[in-house]
């Protein structure tokens, strides 16, 4: 991952406690906030395109059993559970999710909001690039 992606992520993370739905949903990287018991309390157009499913059909959902059983692992759930136990996590891994409709290899970022308690997930193309910088074919619709 490039420097400049990386500083942009860091960025977006720092922000992401302040950002309105609208603004999450203008944002070129898959973007899920989730309480410490892994429900959806966040879910934006990117991520909602890129897993072709409607954000009000996630919100308030169970991520890792109910919208991304794929994600019930050690090396995603495992450390998401941790990180809440710890009230620290910033971690970033590349990982496989076997949407039925469009599977994707990406780069998972998790990070602890002590401010909220809660983790954010931002999702990148695999070389940690936004999501529409790797695939220009890739619509994604902003409802406001």
């Amino acid at each position: 991952m490039s420097k400049s992606y990386k500083q942009q992520i860091d960025q977006v993370l720092e922000a992401a406690d302040h950002m309105t739905a609208a603004e999450l949903d203008h944002l070129p990287y898959g973007m899920i906030q989730l309480d410490s018991s892994g429900r959806i309390l966040h879910y934006n157009a990117v991520e909602s395109s890129l897993a072709s499913l409607r954000r009000e059909d996630a919100i308030g959902k169970q991520f890792f059993t109910e919208i991304a059983p794929c994600t019930r692992v050690q090396e995603f759930y495992g450390r998401f559970k941790e990180g809440v136990i710890r009230e620290a996590l910033d971690t970033s891994f590349r990982f496989h999710f076997a949407f039925k409709q469009n599977p994707r290899d990406v780069t998972v970022r998790l990070l602890y909001s002590k401010r909220t308690r809660t983790v954010w997930v931002l999702i990148s193309d695999y070389d940690g690039k936004p999501i529409g910088a790797s695939d220009p074919s890739s619509s994604v619709s902003h409802d406001e």
